[in-house]
């Protein structure tokens, strides 16, 4: 079974997420622990932050498939229910009186 994390990040992200890091740990080294090094993890931090906000973006739109789906399987489900009662009503002999029907002609 694929790891959740898998599944949402792509090589590319992956990639991304390890070239950042690496940056970030040799900014580290080559400015030192200056003042720079806010604007490092600032950039870094960004960075994530975009990558997780992505996460974010396709768990909810994978939520809002699921309920699409349950719901155009229920319309179809009611539509065939409705052809079935149109069909049976149609085949049922005049009678004198008529029913009062519910369904749209």
């Amino acid at each position: 079974m694929k790891d959740p994390l898998e599944k949402y990040l792509r090589p590319g992200t992956s990639l991304i997420i390890l070239i950042t890091l690496v940056l970030f740990i040799a900014a580290l080294f080559v400015k030192g622990f200056t003042h720079d090094l806010l604007l490092e993890s600032a950039v870094f931090l960004i960075s994530v932050k975009l990558i997780l906000l992505g996460y974010r973006n396709n768990k909810g739109v994978e939520a809002i498939q699921e309920k699409l789906d349950m719901i155009l399987s229920e319309e179809k489900h009611l539509e065939k229910m409705l052809c079935s009662i149109k069909k049976s009503r149609n085949y049922e002999p005049d009678s004198a009186e008529k029913k009062p029907s519910i369904l749209p002609e």
